[in-house]
């Protein structure tokens, strides 16, 4: 079944190379079983293999802090623009583009680096799914920014 809202994009597209490195923002991506988004340090298999915040969420937790911090300062994976996450989203089913499948295993929840980056922001991010989920890749793809994604039940 799809989700109602039929404009959600990728607008966003990023890795790390090592812990607590800097986020390198890209146009496009392989996202694998075996690695997560190409490159990322943390992309091994498992539940939090690929991180996924949305942009909507994002403005909310920097108009609570008044702040307009630039997405990667949140240290995601990807960035969606037209959809805001909840618990009622655990199971679904992310299609990026034709092919990338993830399944979104929890929230994410916001540390103690997210306070380092900009007072106030752990707090900020806490509420309402703000920090984003957590997913599985389920099937491999080529993904680029502008891309359509989908949200699922499977």
């Amino acid at each position: 079944m799809k989700s109602p809202n039929t404009d959600i994009t990728l607008a966003g597209i990023a890795y790390k190379t090592a812990k607590r490195g800097v986020m390198n923002q890209v146009f496009c991506a392989n996202v694998t079983v075996e690695r997560g988004v190409e490159n990322d340090i943390f992309g091994r298999p498992g539940k939090r293999q690929v991180t996924v915040m949305s942009k909507e969420q994002w403005q909310i937790a920097c108009q609570q802090i008044n702040s307009d911090l630039d997405w990667l300062t949140r240290r995601a994976n990807l960035l969606v623009s037209g959809y805001q996450f909840s618990a009622s989203d655990v199971g679904k089913v992310i299609q990026v583009g034709d092919d990338l499948q993830l399944v979104i295993t929890g929230e994410t929840d916001p540390c103690k680096k997210m306070e380092l980056a900009y007072s106030g922001l752990e707090h900020a991010l806490t509420p309402d799914w703000r920090g984003g989920v957590t997913c599985k890749v389920k099937r491999p793809g080529l993904i680029q920014q502008d891309d359509i994604v989908t949200i699922t039940t499977l």
